[in-house]
Parts: structure tokens; C-alpha cells; sequence
């Protein structure tokens, strides 16, 4: 229930701040915003002011802004988005992208402030961190990791010894060098997960490949970060660039999978993967919360400026297609691109999910 109120928020508050930018660059464009929706129909409740009828809805997943014209009709309407210049429209289409990107940038602003966890590759990051920590970055599938049940953020303690003490250890490299020296043996690790210690039994391969080990982890020393407010300002839409930059690379590599066939699909996860995420998040703190809820705001942002029909990006695609015939789109055939793109997007998300709970249980 907790993982579940948590997602409904954060996934809550992510489209809400989405609609938003959308609803902000209609009324400053001039064009008449029909409905803002908080949530999903049914309605729960109504009020119009200024024009807009401003709903409360039965189904809690952000909102949704409604525009005159914005499907294609209403062509010669004055406030209505079709009548709108090209400039304006492409303004309301990217507000959205925008905010996201936006806030992702305020959390990581404010996580700079109060301190993030962040991998401590640099001796003079490591020589100012506190609350340091050896965690484990990724469990590798079929891997022994994974069968004695370690999970990714899981902090490694140490070891415990056939005479009973706790060989403790923040060094990746001891961790390697004592799983190397006990290969193919069972050994009892220690690990740390949501402040209560625990003690697994996990039996080492003894045979790797070239780019996995006897546990099958990836490892990093982690400690918590903070600055000034005035450092944390810069810092934080630093951060936000080279997010931005990172997950527009990640998203190319993953289309380029689906082409190539290197099994990149297979590691996506749909609202059930990230709501587990958000809920694992959400107990180690709020410093972990900030930073996965700026990582998903950017998600949003990318995923949705992708040409594609039924995203933003895909609106975008039409207009910049309009622009250049000269002319509009026919309605029924901008509907049906928009539909078939919603109808595609809605399987894909059906599908992941079933993976994801399939993976779960």
C-alpha cells in the first residue's frame, strides 16, 4: 500500500507538472483552454472560471488540459489552437517537455542542497562525503547475487567468517579479491537494506565470463554530497544538462535495439517496475526520492518530445509537416495518426507490464 500511494504521487505530481506547462503557454498564447482536469473522467466535481471549467476526476494519474482545436477542428475559430500561428502552437506543444525538464532541474537544486547520494569516483568528492557506502549498482541476471536475493541499492556490509567475525569492508576491491578467492565455495554475506542488517547465504560461480565475477554485481562507493545554496543553483541544472544529455543518448541506444536485436528491450520497465522502483526509493530516504523522481521527470521530458504519434514529439512532427505542405492535415486523417499511435502506446505498456509482473512474482 505504502509502494502504491508513493507511485500514485510521484507519477500524479510528474503529469500534473507536465499539463501544467501545456495549460500556462495556452492562456498566454490566446487560445481557449476548454478544461483542466486533475486526474482522469469520471468527474468528480467541476468549476468554471475565466472559461476554463477546472475538474476534479475519479482516476488519480496527473491531469490533462483540453484546448479548442487542438484535434484538428474549429480550423477558423478565433482561440482555438489550429487558428493559432505556427510559433504559438509549437510553444504550447513543447511547454510541456519544458516544465518536466524544469522541475527534474528544481529537484536536483534542491537535492544538491540538502545532499545526494552520488559515487564517489573522485578522491576530493570522496575527502567531503559523508555517510559513506559500498552499494551495489546492478544484479546481474541468472547470477548467484540474484539467487541469494541481493537487490540493487542493497549496501554491503562485509562478510561473516567460519570463526564468526564480521570481516567489514567499504572496498570494492576487497569484496573482489575475497569472492575470488572463494569461488565455487558459499560464503555469507552482510548486507544492509531499508536500516536493518541481513545475512545471506550466497554460493560463488567458480567459473566467470570476461565481464562478471563470482557474485555477479556491479559495486560503488557511495556517500551523501551537499552544497552551498548558491553552488547548488548551478550545480543542479548542471546536473540536469547532463541528464538530459545521458537519457537522449540511453532512449537512441534502446530504439537502436529494437533493430539490432541486443536484448536492450528486455531491461524497460512499465508502471509496475517503476513503481516498485519509487517504493524502494521512497524507504531509503528522501534524498533517494528527489533524485529517482528528478530521473523519471526526465524521462518524461525525452519520451515525450520523441516524434511519435500520440506524444508531443509526434504533434510537433505534424505541425513541422504542416508548416511545410503549406497546408493542414485533414482532421479525420490527423485523428487517425494520433489514435493509431495511442493505440500502439497503450499495448506496449500492457505488454511491459505483464513483464513486469511476471518478473516480480
Amino acid at each position: 500500500m505504502f509502494t502504491l500511494l508513493v507511485f500514485l504521487i510521484v507519477i500524479s505530481t510528474l503529469v500534473f507538472v507536465h499539463e501544467v506547462g501545456h495549460f500556462i503557454a495556452a492562456r498566454k498564447s490566446g487560445m481557449r483552454v476548454e478544461e483542466f482536469g486533475i486526474g482522469f473522467p469520471p468527474r468528480i466535481f467541476g468549476v468554471r472560471r475565466g472559461g476554463t471549467l477546472y475538474t476534479v476526476n475519479w482516476i488519480p494519474f496527473g491531469g490533462f488540459v483540453k484546448i479548442l482545436g487542438e484535434d484538428g477542428q474549429a480550423r477558423d475559430t478565433p482561440g482555438s489552437f489550429t487558428a493559432a500561428p505556427f510559433s504559438r502552437k509549437v510553444l504550447v506543444v513543447v511547454a510541456g517537455v519544458v516544465m518536466n525538464f524544469l522541475f527534474a532541474a528544481l529537484l536536483l537544486i534542491l537535492g544538491n542542497f540538502l545532499g545526494l547520494r552520488v559515487g564517489l569516483f573522485d578522491p576530493s568528492m570522496a575527502a567531503i562525503a559523508r555517510d559513506q557506502q559500498l552499494q551495489i549498482i546492478q544484479v546481474s541476471e541468472g547470477s548467484p547475487a540474484q539467487a541469494a536475493g541481493l537487490e540493487a541499492l542493497d549496501e554491503i556490509v562485509g562478510f561473516r567468517l567460519s570463526d564468526g567475525s564480521l570481516l567489514r569492508t567499504t572496498d570494492p576491491a576487497l569484496v573482489q579479491d575475497f569472492s575470488l578467492a572463494n569461488a565455487g565455495r558459499e560464503v555469507t554475506i552482510v548486507i544492509k537494506r531499508n536500516d536493518e542488517h541481513r545475512e545471506l547465504p550466497l554460493t560463488l560461480r567458480e567459473s566467470q565470463g570476461p565481464t562478471e565475477g563470482p557474485i555477479g554485481i556491479s559495486l560503488a562507493l557511495t556517500g551523501v554530497v551537499s552544497y552551498p545554496w548558491y553552488e547548488s543553483l548551478w550545480r543542479g541544472l548542471a546536473d540536469a544538462a547532463v541528464m538530459f544529455v545521458a537519457i537522449v543518448f540511453g532512449f537512441a541506444k534502446l530504439i537502436g535495439s529494437l533493430f539490432t536485436g541486443d536484448g536492450m528491450g528486455a531491461q524497460v520497465s512499465g508502471p509496475v517496475g517503476i513503481a516498485t522502483l519509487t517504493g524502494q526509493a521512497a524507504r531509503l530516504g528522501i534524498n533517494y526520492l528527489i533524485q529517482f523522481v528528478a530521473v523519471i521527470s526526465m524521462h518524461l521530458a525525452v519520451l515525450n518530445i520523441i516524434p511519435f504519434p500520440a506524444l508531443d514529439g509526434g504533434r510537433l512532427a505534424l505541425l513541422i509537416t504542416e508548416k511545410l505542405r503549406r497546408r493542414p492535415l485533414r482532421e479525420a486523417t490527423e485523428r487517425l495518426i494520433n489514435g493509431l499511435g495511442f493505440l500502439f502506446l497503450l499495448v506496449l505498456m500492457v505488454l511491459v507490464t505483464v513483464r513486469d509482473i511476471v518478473r516480480i512474482f
